[in-house]
């Protein structure tokens, strides 16, 4: 007995992938054993921490509403993979094939001439009552009858040693993502036994999806364009979307990205229209279309139903395709199998009956014992109820539900999962332990219709010893499932198609408008987060320092109430300080701008390079830790001056790590504009509150504008009115200034101006040459005196203001004519 072995158990009642019944290896898994007793326990936990870091570094996600580790809760993987023999894969690779063909039939039937419902293979209440059942569907013929493009099956082994089927996945079936990215990280930590096992490849599954899309897509001639669609960020497989987009080599898109013109589907990008040919979604059917289906609904394309009936667009999943997923059909499938392609379903499912059969209720009602009880729709809010751990009153009032609404139940034998091994680095060996698990099959269909099931799957592990059900949402882990080859693997992974020399791309042709639009606000969050945690240094340090400049504090204090980063009300000083930093519900606050920046990131993830995610991620795990109940104002300004470092960061990555296109150019548009409607702001709101000769003040102003060192080595004197105000507003080397901000963004928008043939914009360009002419001169003639003095600094502080307002309309009209292609008539209109 291996010492791996030594605490592994053996028990009777389940089936285990490791070891028979005699608790003899399996064939198939010794050579992985023999590895695992040649290699330490420092080498096993090595490979463990290399998976890890591959997740975290690749940041692959599963989002747990509501989880204490976050909304980006890093997926789990563990080290051994599941095996299985070439022999008992053909028999499950069959088994999924004939029944994703089945399915497809069926939903044939159902949006069809409805035959199985009208001979009564189907009960009517079990459709007709599902709510993705989809009546304005009735009717509509996707391209070659492929109603069922994706489909997933969710398979367990029974203690007999029988695979069986729990679950259908119809709609948008997710996980393949998922087992591409556990593959690859794997075979890299396991790379030696990757090879000598022959494990079939994953790629034939991807490219025949691929292919079959591009194919049936109804493109009429034209080069055809499929997009993802994906409900956004907060749906737990977000990562998956865009791993997926980025494999598949399609545009990640949301509902908003999309619209319907005369029945056919369009992408809004940043050149324009763009005519989309088909949709893999990864959106619930009734969310789809806010006219034709769930009119609540944010997250669909309002006019897509239509464009499907029309046969302008392919939807795949075809839309109503959930109707399936009802655990109520299983029971039903092998007389449809029968009826239609005269076949005995190979992949045979758990037993499962629909309670809205008086036979079947009587019985589930008379012996409860080894049954699920599960919801018939997925519109029923309750977890599956586990007979046997019911107690006699729960038990009771279960029945009472049973009998009064039977027609919304199931009742399924509790399967018995098997039990595969895990390996947990504890002792000075490290020990194998089991754990319950499930399968998720995937099969394609190609454009012939036929279906291929990727040699693999994603297997999932329960998350403890005595789980009875294995899910990801109760924080189960995820297993790469290996199926071995009994000769050379044929086929080949996935790589990138060649590329010639022809095909080379400059600029992204299907550049979401949402994507610019965020990338634009990207660039306006970290502008505003570093200007206000500038500002609000400024203050605490003046304020923190006992010998400070009284007069330099409050004009700092003045500028902060004035600009609205410090809360008005009664509260001591001390405190609205702290809330300008921390207070989430002040919308001003440091904090609740910090956390736009990371909604406005999260958006453009797929555009962002690894490191540049990290480090915001990093951001936002400083900003969780401060405590805004024990903070005092020493931490917080330790903080500000950590944060500063990170902003300069993202500045960093923003100039040096992306690439120069037309997103990028927005981002930067973005932080220009706001760098010159906050400053313009700040030293007119500075001007006008008469510190302008205070060297106090006008040494927190060099601060402000991170000048001060820039003036020390220029001048090797104090602050002073005349060159401080012509560092920061006029002095066109200084990256910091408003005219060197001023001439960038003329740049940028006159590159709009000749890409797009938008109109050009001149007046923040008029305001800037009146500003460039102020002559410095009129605050040091003497004819002036005080008087006149103050109101040439009245007018300058004006003219600021004017800057101000013009950048913050540029910024109205930029979004109106990029991101919501409002046109310049439509645009007076709107205005008006």
């Amino acid at each position: 007995m291996s010492e791996l072995l030594a605490h592994y158990p053996l028990t009777a009642t389940a089936y285990h992938e490791l070891l028979d019944a005699a608790g003899g290896v399996r064939p198939h898994w010794q050579r992985l054993l023999q590895q695992l007793e040649r290699s330490s326990a420092a080498q096993l936990r090595q490979r463990q921490a290399l998976l890890a870091r591959q997740i975290q570094e690749n940041g692959v996600t599963y989002n747990v509403y509501a989880d204490p580790k976050g909304a980006d809760r890093p997926w789990e993987l563990d080290l051994l993979p599941n095996l299985l023999s070439a022999p008992e894969w053909e028999q499950i690779a069959a088994g999924v094939a004939q029944r994703a063909r089945l399915l497809n039939a069926v939903l044939a039937d159902l949006y069809g001439e409805q035959r199985l419902l009208s001979e009564g293979l189907l009960p009517s209440e079990l459709v007709y009552g599902h709510p993705n059942f989809l009546w304005p569907s009735v009717g509509i013929q996707p391209p070659a009858g492929i109603f069922l493009h994706s489909y997933a099956a969710d398979l367990a082994r029974d203690a007999d040693g029988r695979w069986h089927l729990l679950a259908d996945r119809t709609q948008a079936p997710s996980g393949a993502g998922y087992a591409l990215e556990n593959r690859q990280i794997v075979s890299r930590a396991l790379p030696e036994l990757y090879r000598e096992l022959r494990v079939q490849y994953l790629a034939g599954y991807f490219r025949t999806l691929q292919e079959t899309l591009s194919r049936l897509a109804p493109s009429e001639g034209e080069t055809p364009l499929v997009v993802l669609l994906t409900p956004g960020r907060f749906n737990e497989t977000y990562f998956e979307h865009l791993y997926l987009a980025r494999q598949l080599g399609f545009p990640l898109v949301e509902g908003h990205d999309l619209t319907v013109r005369d029945a056919t589907l369009y992408l809004k990008t940043l050149g324009g229209l763009k005519r989309v040919h088909a949709v893999l979604r990864r959106l619930d059917d009734d969310f789809c279309d806010p006219l034709e289906l769930r009119t609540d609904s944010a997250l669909g394309v309002p006019g897509l139903l239509d464009a499907v009936r029309r046969g302008r667009v392919l939807v795949a999943n075809a839309l109503g395709s959930g109707v399936l997923e009802s655990p109520g059909l299983l029971g039903f499938l092998p007389a449809i199998s029968r009826r239609l392609f005269a076949e005995e379903l190979t992949l045979p499912a758990i037993d499962s009956a629909w309670c809205g059969q008086p036979q079947v209720l009587a019985r589930t009602l008379e012996d409860m014992a080894g049954l699920v009880i599960k919801p018939a729709f997925p519109s029923q809010s309750f977890e599956p109820l586990f007979a046997h751990a019911l107690d006699p009153a729960a038990r009771a009032e279960l029945c009472q539900r049973l009998r009064a609404q039977p027609h919304a139940y199931v009742a399924q034998r509790q399967a018995q999962l098997s039990q595969a091994p895990i390996w947990q680095g504890r002792g000075p060996r490290g020990e194998l332990q089991s754990r319950a698990i499930g399968m998720r099959v995937f099969a394609v269909a190609s454009s012939d219709g036929r279906y291929w099931v990727m040699p693999g799957g994603l297997t999932r592990v329960a998350s403890a010893a005595d789980a009875e059900v294995v899910s990801m949402q109760r924080g189960g882990a995820s297993k790469d499932t290996w199926v071995l080859a009994d000769r050379p693997v044929s086929g080949e992974p996935l790589r990138p198609r060649n590329i010639g020399a022809r095909e080379l791309i400059r600029q992204d042709p299907y550049l979401p408008s949402r994507v610019v639009e965020n990338l634009f606000w990207f660039g306006r969050y970290a502008e505003r987060c570093d200007d206000n945690a500038r500002l609000l240094r400024v203050v605490l340090s003046r304020y923190v320092d006992a010998d400070g400049d009284e007069q330099a504090l409050r004009s700092a204090l003045e500028l902060a109430s004035a600009i609205g980063l410090l809360p008005p009300g009664e509260a001591p000083l001390e405190q609205r300080l702290l809330d300008a930093l921390l207070d989430e519900d002040w919308p001003n606050s440091l904090c609740a701008n910090l956390r736009r920046l990371h909604w406005a990131a999260a958006q453009v993830r797929g555009r962002l390079s690894r490191e540049n995610w990290l480090a915001l991620l990093d951001l936002q795990r400083d900003v969780q830790a401060l405590d805004a109940r024990r903070t005092d104002l020493g931490e917080a300004l330790d903080f500000l001056n950590r944060l500063l470092m990170s902003l300069a960061a993202l500045s960093g990555f923003a100039l040096d790590d992306m690439t120069r296109d037309d997103g990028w150019r927005f981002l930067m548009i973005g932080r220009r504009i706001e760098r010159i409607q906050f400053f313009a702001d700040a030293v007119a709101g500075f001007l006008e509150g008469g510190a302008a000769w205070d060297a106090g003040a006008l040494e927190w102003l060099l601060e402000l504008g991170n000048c001060t060192i820039t003036y020390r080595s220029r001048y090797l004197a104090g602050p002073q009115l005349i060159p401080v105000l012509d560092l920061l507003l006029l002095h066109e080397q200084n990256p910091h200034s408003l005219h060197f901000q001023l001439l960038a963004l003329e740049r940028s928008l006159e590159r709009l101006h000749q890409e797009f043939a938008a109109p050009p914009e001149r007046e923040l360009g008029q305001i800037g040459a009146r500003l460039l002419a102020f002559d410095f001169a009129t605050l040091e003639n003497p004819l002036f005196g005080s008087a006149g003095v103050d109101e040439v600094l009245a007018g300058l502080a004006g003219l600021l203001r004017e800057l101000a307002r013009g950048t913050g309309q540029l910024s109205d009209r930029l979004g109106l004519r990029y991101f919501a292609h409002v046109d310049d008539i439509s645009q007076r209109t709107v205005s008006t």
